[in-house]
């Protein structure tokens, strides 16, 4: 095989593990927009302060240590060598999910009926709080993320990919990164179960009965409130699988929050109301960008992956504005 041709291969594969990425992140936003209509612009907050809450779990670290310190004058940093990783993600799963009930309590009761403009507002405030709640928490420094998933290049697919070189070129075989891969098996479950529960549970069909009418699933019966309660904790568990994902790939950094911003695009192609389509928009996304890198990149002085995706996304809105996937809205007039 050509080194041509396998370097195009291994660009590609990049691209789909990068896609799979950005897909963890726009799975969030799906759920609550599914259910709720509301375009959660805190969902990449959401991935940063659980990706900081569960080292802070696992590093022992006091809450607030920073603020109590300055008020009380102590110099408390820890309360303990830290929590096994597997308790620590349980923890970190029930902050989620009492996160969920405050917003749903304080933030969405007091804001029902009202505009989307406004619910968009209210996630954009939310999103500033968390991150300042985050940086209050659990300080601003840069923090590693260790969970157990092997990260690295995959010697074994360098040795495999080596022998479909011709003999004579020097090729050193592809590079793909063993978390990525890991994200992508991940993010596949993810996908199932969500499906599968969505489909086959009670609470998942009360979840598509409010994303079809909101006013026929409470003549039925369904609590608004308990299901928004639900789809929060549902998001905010994808937001902790999308922290620990990018978290220990680069750090958790508050930069990640920024995340979010890359998600749009992918929905914007899948659509904002199909899970399928958020992962088939990030592949998408992940491939092109690479490619569109690799091939043109060099002709007009490269960093294309900044605003590639913004690109393509913009064409998609002109010619087809619901995605791939989304449900398309006839208005009579």
């Amino acid at each position: 095989m050509p080194v041509e041709l396998l370097n195009v291969i291994e660009v590609m594969l990049n691209g789909l593990m990068a896609g799979i990425m950005y897909s963890l992140v726009a799975l969030g936003f799906v759920l609550i927009y599914k259910a709720s209509g509301i375009f959660n612009y805190a969902q990449g907050v959401m991935a940063l302060f659980a990706a900081l809450t569960l080292v802070g779990f696992q590093t022992g670290q006091v809450p607030f240590a920073h603020l109590i310190n300055v008020i009380f004058g102590t110099h408390i940093e820890y309360w303990s060598d830290g929590l096994n990783t597997f308790v620590a993600i349980i923890l970190t799963i029930i902050v989620m999910v009492i996160l969920a009930y405050l917003v749903e309590r304080f933030l969405l009761r007091h804001l029902v009926n009202t505009e989307p403009i406004i619910l968009f507002m209210a996630t954009i405030g939310l999103a500033y709080f968390m991150e300042g709640l985050g940086d209050l928490m659990w300080g601003a420094n840069i923090k590693a993320l260790n969970v157990g998933i092997p990260s690295g290049g995959s010697f074994w697919w360098e040795d495999v990919t080596k022998t479909w070189a011709p003999a004579e070129a020097d090729y050193y075989g592809m590079y793909i990164d063993v978390l990525d891969v890991w994200a992508a098996v991940i993010a596949i479950l993810l996908v199932v179960s969500l499906t599968l529960f969505s489909q086959y549970t009670k609470t998942g069909r009360a979840l598509r009965a409010v994303a079809d009418d909101h006013q026929a699933a409470l003549t039925l019966g369904i609590s608004l409130r308990t299901i928004w309660v639900i789809v929060w904790s549902i998001a905010g568990f994808v937001a902790l699988v999308a922290g620990i994902m990018w978290g220990s790939k680069s750090g958790v950094q508050f930069s990640l929050s920024l995340i979010a911003l890359k998600a749009l695009p992918v929905l914007i192609l899948g659509g904002f109301t199909s899970i399928p389509g958020a992962i088939i928009g990030g592949l998408i996304i992940g491939v092109g960008e690479k490619l569109f890198e690799y091939w043109i990149g060099p002709l007009i002085g490269g960093a294309t992956e900044n605003w590639f995706a913004y690109v393509l996304a913009l064409v998609f809105l002109m010619f087809r504005p619901q995605g791939l996937f989304g449900e398309k809205i006839i208005e009579r007039v």
